[in-house]
């Protein structure tokens, strides 16, 4: 933090009970993923979107400087408590700061070991990505281009796997017949990215982060 121009660095996330069961090492597989794959990237254009709580660094004296806004957070009129992190990191970027991501720091956390509680922190934090993105639209024109395109693909990703879904679930309830391009098509982009993972991290194990998919499309898009 000896760059002035610095407001926030967040380090890698780990979960501290990886072992405990099969769902503790799914979300440390996920937290890899986004640690060096999503932050790592968003940081080579000095603006890490969203600061985790749990391995976060802030300048006192941005962070003093930003505090009332930080303090008051509200949605649609409504006061809001819920994704202090990335909304704190967008109020760094808004007042000019740079915001990284410091490989080498690593900081535990203790993840959900049951589905059900997973998928309530899941959906607090979409809530969270899409209300915060509002409150981006106007800093994007001031970050790379590359930012932008990261923003998007969060917020339409999700869209779009919905939207495939329900196009699926239709065509075999009213045609009849089986959707296998849409089934072979998102099984195939989920191996090539849990391929790239277990290729950069070296670690076979993230071939099994396929997973990840059917709990998105059956359990987390429903909701």
């Amino acid at each position: 933090m000896h760059d002035p121009q610095i407001g926030a660095a967040m380090g890698q996330l780990i979960a501290s009970n990886r072992s405990q069961t099969w769902l503790t090492r799914l979300i440390d597989m996920e937290y890899w993923l986004a640690c060096n794959e999503e932050r790592a990237a968003q940081a080579r254009f000095g603006a890490v979107m969203c600061c985790c709580g749990p391995c976060a660094m802030y300048r006192r004296s941005a962070l003093t400087l930003l505090l009332d806004q930080y303090e008051a957070q509200f949605f649609r009129g409504k006061p809001s408590d819920f994704g202090e992190d990335r909304h704190l990191t967008i109020l760094m970027l808004k007042a000019g700061f740079r915001t990284e991501y410091v490989s080498d720091a690593i900081a535990a956390t203790v993840v959900p070991d049951r589905l059900g509680p997973y998928l309530r922190q899941q959906l607090r934090w979409a809530r969270s990505t899409f209300r915060d993105t509002f409150l981006a639209l106007r800093l994007l024109p001031e970050l790379d281009g590359y930012l932008t395109l990261d923003v998007i693909g969060q917020n339409l990703g999700p869209l779009l796997l919905a939207l495939s879904s329900l196009a699926a679930l239709a065509q075999l309830l009213i045609v009849g017949s089986v959707p296998w391009w849409t089934g072979l098509t998102i099984a195939a982009m989920t191996m090539v990215r849990c391929s790239v993972a277990a290729l950069r991290a070296r670690d076979l194990r993230f071939l099994g982060f396929s997973l990840h998919t059917p709990i998105n499309i059956f359990l987390l898009l429903p909701l």
